[in-house]
C-alpha cells in the first residue's frame, strides 16, 4: 500500500514538473518572440517614473544645456532614424512602383487616397464634435493664460501654392534637405501714410482695411489698434529652408518608378538596383531598431525635466487637453478599428500588438517620418503585409495622411473661438472642415508642424492667430500623441489596401519573393502558418 501511494506521489509531482516546464517553456518562448516590444514598453514607463522622480527629487531647476545632455543618447536614436528616410522613402516607392504595372498600381494608389481623405474628414468632423459638445474655451480667461513661444503670419494662397511647387521641386538633389517656404515678412507702415480707414467690429476682432498714399490696400485684423500706433502689413518673401522636402520626393519616386516598370527588360538593372538597395537599407534599420529602447527612454527622461510648471499648465489649459486626447481616443480605439475589421476582416488587437513598437517609437520622437522605417519592418516582418503594398502606401501615407494632425487642428480652432467668446455658425464649422483636412495633408511628418497648418485655419475663419500661444505650451505632448495616431491610421490604411487587392496582387509576380527574409527578432506568433495569419 505503502508503495503504492509512493508511485502515486511521484506520478502527481511527475505531471506538476512538466506543467511547470510548459509554462516555463510558454513563457520563454513569449519574451523571445515579443522581446522588443517587452524592451519599448519597460523604457517607456522608466523613462516617465524617472524622469519625475528626478524633477521633483531634486531641489534644482535643469537648464536647456542640461536636458540636452540628458537627452543625447535619444537624440543620437533620433539621428540614425533620420539619416535613413531619404534613401528609405526613395528606394520603398521606386521600388514598389517599379514592381507594378500601371492598372495595379493606380488600383492601390485611389484606395489609398480614398482611405486617406476618408478617415482625414471623419477625424476631423469628430474633432469638432468633441470640442462644441465638451465646450473647453466657455468661460476661460485668456488673459490668465500662460502664453509660450510666438505665432507666424501665413498667407492661406501662399500656403497652399508652397504645397504644389514642393510637389514639383526644381532640383531632386536639393530636395534632399532643403524645401520652399513663402515667409510673411512685416513692413511698416507710418501713421501718416493712411489716408482711409474704415473698420467693422466682429465680436472681439477689429478688421481694418487700410489704403495708403500710393494705392495699396492690406487687410489687417487685430484684438485691439489705435490710430496712433504705426500700421503694420505684411509681404509675401520666398524662398528655400534647411528641411527635407519630402512630398517633392514622394511624387519623383512615384513617377520614376512606374516609369521603370513600363521600360520592361530595359529597366531591369536600375530595377535591381533599386531593389537591393532597399533591402540593404531595411537590414540598416534592423539594426538601428534595437537601439530603440534606450533612445526612448532618454527622449522621455529629457521632455519631462524639460517641463516647466506642469501642474499649473495642465490647471489652465487641462480641459482642452482633455478634450483633444478624448477625439485622439475615439478615432484610435473605435473608429479606425471599425473600419479595419469592416474592410480588411482584421482582428485590431493583434493588429495593434503588431505595430506596437512602431507606436511607441512614433510617440517618443514626435515624427510619422522618422517612424517609418520601424512601421515598415513591423508590417512586413510581423503582420506579413505585402512588400509591394507597404513600400508604396506607408511612404506616401507618412507624408499626406495626418488623421490625428487633422483633429487636433480643428478642436484647436473651434477652443480658440470659445476662449475669445465668438460662436461659430455653420459656414464657418463646414469651413474650418475643409480648411483643416487639407492643411493637414500639407503638414509636414516632423515635430510640432501641425501649429504651422493652424495658422491656415485660423486665418480661413477670421481667428487671432496670435493666440495660438496659448496651446503652444501643452503641445510637445498633445504632438506626440496625435503623431501616434497619424502612424496607427497608415498601418492600418495598409492593411485595408493590402486586403483588398489580394486578387490584383496575385496576378502580378513578386519581386521580392525570392529575396533572402531578414528579421529584427521580434514577430507576433503565426497562428495559422500560412501567409494571412492576420486575418481571423
Amino acid at each position: 500500500m505503502a508503495d503504492y501511494d509512493d508511485l502515486q506521489y511521484q506520478g502527481i509531482s511527475s505531471d506538476n514538473s512538466k506543467r511547470s516546464t510548459r509554462i516555463l517553456s510558454g513563457v520563454k518562448k513569449f519574451c523571445r518572440a515579443n522581446l522588443l516590444v517587452i524592451l519599448l514598453l519597460t523604457s517607456l514607463k522608466l523613462g516617465i517614473i524617472i524622469g519625475f522622480a528626478v524633477k521633483f527629487g531634486s531641489n534644482r531647476d535643469f537648464s536647456k544645456k542640461d536636458v540636452e545632455y540628458i537627452s543625447f543618447p535619444g537624440t543620437l536614436f533620433l539621428n540614425a532614424l533620420k539619416m535613413v528616410i531619404v534613401p528609405l522613402i526613395t528606394t520603398s516607392l521606386i521600388s514598389g512602383m517599379a514592381s507594378l504595372d500601371k492598372n495595379a498600381y493606380g488600383k492601390l494608389g485611389g484606395k489609398a487616397v480614398l482611405y486617406y481623405m476618408t478617415t482625414t474628414f471623419i477625424a476631423v468632423i469628430l474633432g469638432i464634435i468633441v470640442v462644441t459638445s465638451i465646450q473647453p474655451g466657455r468661460g476661460a480667461d485668456k488673459d490668465a493664460i500662460q502664453r509660450e513661444g510666438s505665432s507666424q503670419q501665413v498667407n492661406t494662397a501662399d500656403a497652399f501654392l508652397d504645397l504644389l511647387r514642393n510637389m514639383v521641386p526644381p532640383n531632386i538633389v536639393a530636395a534632399c534637405f532643403e524645401s520652399y517656404k513663402t515667409r510673411q515678412v512685416p513692413d511698416e507702415i507710418e501713421p501718416g501714410m493712411v489716408t482711409e480707414l474704415m473698420s467693422n467690429i466682429t465680436g472681439a476682432t477689429v478688421t481694418m482695411v487700410m489704403t495708403t498714399e500710393d494705392g495699396i490696400t492690406s487687410l489687417v485684423n487685430e484684438s485691439v489698434m489705435t490710430t496712433k500706433m504705426p500700421m503694420m502689413r505684411y509681404k509675401s518673401e520666398g524662398g528655400f529652408e534647411d528641411k527635407t522636402n519630402v512630398l517633392g520626393l514622394v511624387v519623383f519616386s512615384c513617377f520614376f518608378g512606374a516609369i521603370i516598370g513600363r521600360m520592361g527588360q530595359q529597366g531591369e538593372p536600375l530595377k535591381i538596383f533599386f531593389d537591393t538597395f532597399m533591402e540593404a537599407i531595411m537590414r540598416l534599420v534592423s539594426l538601428i531598431i534595437w537601439t530603440s529602447p534606450v533612445g526612448i527612454f532618454f527622449l522621455i527622461m529629457g521632455k519631462i525635466l524639460e517641463m516647466d510648471d506642469w501642474q499649473k499648465t495642465f490647471q489652465q489649459i487641462g480641459l482642452y487637453s482633455a478634450t483633444v486626447m478624448t477625439g485622439l481616443a475615439i478615432h484610435a480605439f473605435i473608429v479606425l478599428p471599425l473600419i479595419l475589421f469592416i474592410f480588411a476582416r482584421k482582428n485590431p488587437l493583434r493588429y495593434l500588438f503588431g505595430v506596437a513598437p512602431a507606436l511607441m517609437t512614433a510617440f517618443a520622437t514626435a515624427s510619422s517620418s522618422a517612424t517609418l522605417p520601424i512601421t515598415l519592418q513591423c508590417l512586413e516582418e510581423n503582420l506579413n503585409i505585402d512588400r509591394r503594398v507597404t513600400r508604396f502606401v506607408l511612404p506616401i501615407g507618412a507624408t499626406v495622411n495626418m488623421d490625428g494632425t487633422a483633429l487636433y487642428e480643428a478642436v484647436a480652432a473651434i477652443f480658440i473661438a470659445q476662449v475669445n467668446g465668438l460662436n461659430m455658425d455653420a459656414k464657418d464649422i463646414v469651413t474650418i472642415s475643409i480648411t483643416a483636412t487639407l492643411a493637414s495633408i500639407g503638414a509636414a511628418g516632423v515635430p510640432q508642424a501641425g501649429l504651422v497648418t493652424m495658422v491656415i485655419v485660423l486665418n480661413a475663419v477670421g481667428l487671432p492667430i496670435d493666440d495660438i500661444t496659448l496651446i503652444i505650451v501643452i503641445d510637445w505632448f498633445l504632438d506626440r500623441c496625435r503623431t501616434t495616431i497619424n502612424v496607427w491610421g497608415d498601418s492600418i490604411g495598409a492593411g485595408i489596401v493590402y486586403e483588398r487587392s489580394k486578387d490584383e496582387l496575385q496576378r502580378l509576380p513578386d519581386p521580392f519573393e525570392d529575396n533572402d527574409k531578414f528579421s529584427i527578432g521580434y514577430q507576433t506568433p503565426n497562428i495559422n502558418n500560412t501567409h494571412d495569419d492576420t486575418t481571423l
